[in-house]
């Protein structure tokens, strides 16, 4: 029993949260909103075909102010940072609800970074630790050459993803601070080493995070351009800046499907229906170590069932004459908000529930019994877990964020194909509608699902 309290307390995002949620969710009335959902997106899909139903999609300049700091500058303080929150996971408490890496990497970044660039536009950009440190080196070295890895376009980043996704579902101790610090540090450093070898503009599309923060900031109503020393902060219709992005290729495109299909299998591989797949009573879940090889080989599989179904039905929907390519590349954008959408709504309540174990590291980030924020001792509380009114307000949010992402997608599947002759055809938009439709209620249907991990 010793060991499957370790193995329980090691398992990342919103471990502590699903027992008592979960149960309550199975109180509420989600058959109803799932076939809700679906409707509005048909119908929002029916109502783009019709002539002047598509917003404009404008962007509004609101106002610009000097830069306070250079994108060098806070690489540097990122970098900074970065190596403080190794330190810390290395020496460091060995609890991952208390340790400020585990917390930062999980619930800051990647759940709560994800949520504030969904809203105000990239600020990954701002703080991401590779910039400032690659140029130094490059000129330090006197290196101004490449090798060749922008080649491969989204590649590198693809692969770093995977890897992270893997790192996260499926390996043993992903939330271990001292697992996570050697982690990490191998990874900064192997970014750092190709960054110098191939400049600092092959970051967006070679690292995995600067490429993720990248895309899914496009949809933020607000942003900020920086242009020479000066933000220029704008605003408009979520997605706008979506329309301003080139076509993405192959390499972009198995990127964007490797997003969406790891954050769905991050859904999935926990619900009592994955886990009866595998041969495993969900009330008896025997740790990560008894389904690693089924989980690590479905992530993958799942990864080309998935690009198989987005693909397929953009085939199917292809106008005759039309080439597959010109289509898929501007249609694979429209998924973004879908990707982003699934992310803040099943990352929330990890979001509510260890961002309390956040702040109350941050009161004490060494475990020296300090109360740098004045907080009281046992100031974490999942109460609102227990109670139908607390857990129905979550399932309103995760339902308007997963409802809002796939309207938004369907609308921007219209704009993005509007320039493409014979797109916008009732027969042209059935297989996409029918695809965003199931991908509504499936990500609903994992989000109110019983989970056993």
């Amino acid at each position: 029993m010793r060991a499957l309290a370790v193995v329980a307390v090691l398992i990342p995002a919103a471990a502590f949260a699903h027992a008592s949620e979960r149960a309550v969710m199975l109180t509420l009335p989600t058959g109803w909103y799932l076939i809700g959902a679906g409707v509005v997106v048909a119908l929002t899909a029916a109502l783009g075909l019709l002539p002047g139903r598509l917003p404009a999609f404008t962007t509004h300049r609101l106002f610009d102010r000097p830069a306070l700091l250079s994108h060098s500058a806070t690489s540097w303080i990122g970098a900074a940072l970065f190596w403080g929150l190794v330190v810390v996971g290395i020496w460091g408490t060995r609890d991952p609800l208390e340790n400020l890496l585990p917390l930062t990497v999980w619930t800051a970044i990647w759940v709560g970074l994800t949520l504030v660039s969904v809203l105000f536009g990239n600020l990954w950009r701002d703080i991401e630790p590779w910039t400032g440190p690659v140029r130094f080196l490059r000129r330090l070295t006197g290196w101004k050459g490449a090798i060749g890895l922008s080649r491969l376009g989204h590649l590198p980043a693809t692969l770093g993803y995977l890897a992270f996704a893997w790192f996260e579902i499926v390996s043993l101790s992903p939330a271990d601070p001292f697992v996570l610090a050697r982690a990490a540090a191998v990874y900064y450093l192997l970014i750092l080493a190709l960054a110098v070898a191939e400049g600092e503009d092959w970051l967006p599309k070679g690292e995995f995070l600067t490429a993720y923060f990248g895309m899914i900031a496009r949809i933020a109503p607000f942003w900020a351009e920086p242009t020479n020393g000066r933000l220029t902060v704008m605003a408009g219709l979520p997605g706008v800046q979506v329309l301003r992005l080139p076509p993405l290729g192959p390499s972009a495109i198995a990127f964007v499907t490797l997003i969406l299909a790891s954050v769905s299998f991050d859904g999935l591989h926990e619900t009592f229906w994955w886990l009866i797949r595998l041969g495993i009573n969900p009330l008896e879940f025997p740790g990560r170590s008894a389904v690693y090889g089924a989980n690590s080989a479905a992530l993958v599989v799942f990864w080309g069932l998935s690009a198989s179904l987005i693909l397929g039905a953009i085939r199917l929907g292809l106008p005759r004459g039309a080439r597959f390519r010109a289509l898929a590349g501007p249609l694979m954008l429209s998924f973004l908000p879908i990707a982003a959408g699934y992310h803040v709504a099943h990352y929330f309540v990890a979001l509510l529930t260890n961002g309390q174990y956040a702040i109350a590291a941050l009161n004490d980030p060494f475990g020296a019994g300090l109360s740098l924020l004045g907080l009281p001792e046992h100031w974490v509380s999942f109460g609102f877990l227990n109670e139908r009114g607390g857990v129905m307000a979550v399932w309103l949010i995760q339902f308007a964020v997963i409802l809002t992402a796939h309207v938004l997608a369907v609308l921007l599947s219209y704009r993005l194909s509007e320039n493409i002759d014979g797109a916008q055809t009732f027969r042209a938009h059935l297989p996409m509608t029918l695809l965003m439709v199931a991908y509504t209620v499936f990500g609903l249907w994992l989000l109110s699902a019983p989970v056993g991990a």
